[in-house]
């Protein structure tokens, strides 16, 4: 039984005050009781990763555990300004985004060097949120379903059985922070497909690996969404900045 996964990600926002807020706030709301079998997880930027660290041990939530938005491709070396994911474990990371729309579009990051990303979180003990998702003009012209199998399997063909020990997060392009979502069923028939597409290279893979959906998820549509068979979870954007948000989509 695959569990249930909610990750926020802050994307590039947040302060020191702002943050000891957000944590603290979760932290009570948590120790109020979240339902079982669920994971929970904060994707904050670089800086803020020591100070969030800190903060969750503080709070004692085995359940509530801290993530980075992206990491290096490279092990270490002369490569200024970039992150690595060794760096990324001593700060008790336990997930890291790889590919996420948003480096996809304003970084030119390709399918083959998130793939390598992937693989170095993996090295270094932790999980890699492996994000794919089509364009709005890819989904009109009828088109999402083989763009997303294409990005599927540049790490079907890097990573191999490794893919068992990833999450992959489906996250249309056309419903990240623009208030539109994929519904509910929308997004069941796209987590179903690369569900399939993994099978057709390791059933056990494919029963193991979790896919979170990601796109304007809100409280008020999270419970539909977590309910298809195929959705295991979310990758919160916006919502997760509000504290109380975050809650009520946790416990959706």
């Amino acid at each position: 039984m695959r569990p249930l996964i909610i990750i926020g990600n802050w994307k590039m926002n947040g302060s020191l005050a702002v943050n000891a807020d957000w944590v603290k706030t979760v932290c009570r709301g948590m120790e109020q009781g979240m339902p079982a079998g669920r994971q929970y997880a904060v994707c904050a930027p670089f800086p803020y990763l020591a100070q969030c660290s800190q903060l969750i041990q503080d709070c004692s939530l085995a359940f509530l555990s801290l993530g980075a938005q992206d990491v290096s491709a490279f092990e270490s070396g002369a490569y200024t300004g970039e992150v690595a994911a060794s760096m990324l474990k001593e700060m008790t990371c336990k997930y890291v985004l790889v590919g996420h729309s948003e480096r996809r579009q304003l970084h030119q990051e390709t399918d083959e060097l998130i793939a390598e990303k992937a693989l170095q979180v993996l090295d270094s003990g932790m999980t890699p949120v492996i994000c794919v998702g089509e364009s709005a003009d890819e989904r009109n012209s009828g088109r999402e379903v083989e763009v997303v199998r294409g990005q599927i399997a540049k790490q079907v063909a890097v990573l191999q059985d490794r893919l068992a020990d990833c999450l992959i997060a489906y996250e249309p392009i056309w419903a990240i922070g623009t208030g539109q979502v994929a519904s509910a069923q929308v997004a069941q028939d796209m987590h179903r497909a690369i569900r399939l597409q993994l099978a057709e290279f390791d059933g056990d893979v494919a029963s193991h690996v979790g896919i979170l959906y990601g796109g304007s998820v809100k409280p008020d549509n999270a419970v539909e969404l977590f309910a298809m068979p195929d959705i295991d979870g979310g990758l919160i954007g916006g919502a997760s900045l509000n504290p109380q948000d975050f809650l009520a989509i946790c416990q959706a």
